[in-house]
């Protein structure tokens, strides 16, 4: 087993353009998320806070390597189911036409093996990416009608910010499907760097721009205070957020003594009837 030392932190602005912050995250190791709640939708904010609390839970009930990918999908499945039984209740309150749904993304580091990784998940367009040796490269595929026109060479990939379909997802949170999420794993290598963060930050930054920011600061927390700075500073057309989670140590833990003799009796016991 491996012990992963971490350094994080994160950043959230409701921008110049919009009233209320729908966006939620969470940073409670090993679980690292961002939720987007939908604009244009009703309770953006309720239903991104769903993404944190089943979140938080998985992180206070632990995870293993073997069941990490289920557990992680459970969560954004309890998430949907939430969602789903919300907008009932504000439906049978009088609302008929009420619904509302969410981005997600999540990093959950997997430490109890050799070689510890991280599984990413996404749902809609908030982004995981990953910097290293100076190299950022987006881990996720948003789920977006642009970018299934960017896929299809309908239009150049910059320039899907400015599309006017942009803010159209093509897989969420809420509704009547409930989507599976993309799965990925990313090595949890040392000195390497998660960025996890709702389209308020790369619909508003250029990708070399934020490789910049995050090779200029390596302290986690101001990386993602200056991420979201830029992203407001460039226009701030929707809420921005940011969390940025910084492998510092990996070491190798050899078993216990004790834990390896008991290991040890155990087998001896079972090798007779």
């Amino acid at each position: 087993m491996t012990r992963v030392d971490l350094e994080y932190g994160a950043a959230t602005h409701v921008g110049l353009v919009r009233t209320d912050n729908e966006d939620a995250h969470l940073t409670v190791p090993p679980v690292f998320v961002v939720a987007d709640g939908m604009g244009g939708h009703d309770a953006g904010d309720v239903a991104s806070s769903f993404v944190v609390e089943e979140f938080a839970r998985l992180a206070d009930e632990g995870l293993d390597a073997a069941s990490a990918a289920r557990t992680v999908a459970a969560a954004l499945d309890a998430v949907h189911t939430r969602i789903d039984e919300f907008d009932a209740e504000q439906q049978a309150a009088g609302d008929p036409f009420f619904s509302t749904g969410t981005t997600a993304v999540a990093a959950v580091l997997v430490a109890d093996v050799d070689a510890p990784y991280w599984l990413v998940a996404n749902l809609g367009d908030s982004r995981a990416y990953r910097f290293a040796a100076g190299e950022l490269v987006q881990v996720t595929v948003d789920h977006s009608l642009v970018q299934e026109l960017v896929d299809a060479g309908t239009i150049e990939a910059d320039d899907a910010p400015d599309h006017p379909d942009s803010h159209i997802v093509t897989r969420a949170l809420g509704g009547p499907v409930h989507h599976e999420p993309d799965l990925f794993t990313v090595p949890a290598e040392e000195s390497g760097r998660i960025l996890l963060c709702s389209d308020g930050v790369n619909g508003m930054l250029a990708h070399d721009d934020i490789a910049r920011i995050l090779g200029e600061h390596p302290d986690p927390a101001t990386a993602a205070d200056e991420v979201v700075a830029a992203a407001v500073a460039a226009g701030g057309r929707d809420n921005a957020t940011a969390v940025v989670v910084d492998v510092v140590g990996l070491t190798r833990e050899e078993p216990h003594v004790a834990d390896v003799q008991r290991s040890a009796t155990k087998q001896e016991t079972g090798a007779h009837p």
